[in-house]
């Protein structure tokens, strides 16, 4: 899920170490074609956040290792940028960390007599992840990870209020200096 062609899961293959030396994690890549091509490349620190600075590091440190192999033959784009709150699941652990979250996901095959699902996520049982379906009382499906080609949380109020008060806790974690004082600000109350 990470990479959805051939060429993309080599792509992986080249940059996820890369990635890992610089700190960070790859959750998706895709080389989009057309006129204009373009690498796309969503990635994050093992913590969950990923800001400006750090998708120029990552975008420095994997423009070099592109620029000597050469992996992909024309002219491209290559642009690096955060998940986003709405993000895309595409590990085990992406699952595990959304749960309670809404969530829509679409499948290679059918089960439960269908490819597409949205609910709510109910958990991870061993490569099952769960979902309590929109619509159906009591009713949870229990979908194979491997079975899943696509998913992505659902933008709702809740995961814009997660996402604020997870931005307000980093923003007042980045006020504190070293020594766990807090920095002045140059417009303090008067």
């Amino acid at each position: 899920m990470r990479g959805k062609t051939a060429e993309d899961l080599t792509l992986l293959e080249l940059l996820d170490p890369v990635a890992e030396a610089a700190g960070y994690e790859i959750v998706r890549l895709r080389l989009m074609g057309g006129a204009d091509r373009r690498l796309q490349i969503m990635a994050e620190r093992p913590d969950g956040h990923m800001e400006v600075s750090d998708c120029a590091a990552l975008s420095r440190a994997i423009s070099d290792v592109l620029d000597a192999a050469d992996p992909i033959a024309g002219e491209y784009m290559l642009e690096v940028s955060s998940p986003g709150v709405d993000r895309p699941l595409t590990r085990l652990k992406d699952f595990q960390a959304n749960q309670d979250m809404a969530v829509r996901l679409e499948l290679d095959r059918l089960a439960e007599g269908r490819k597409r699902f949205k609910g709510v996520l109910a958990g991870v049982e061993d490569q099952d992840v769960l979902i309590d379906l929109e619509g159906e009382v009591e009713h949870t499906a229990r979908v194979p990870f491997a079975w899943i080609v696509d998913a992505k949380l659902v933008l709702t109020d809740e995961l814009m209020k997660r996402g604020a008060a997870e931005r307000e806790v980093r923003l007042a974690a980045q006020a504190l200096s070293p020594d766990g004082e807090a920095v002045q600000s140059e417009k303090e109350d008067v």
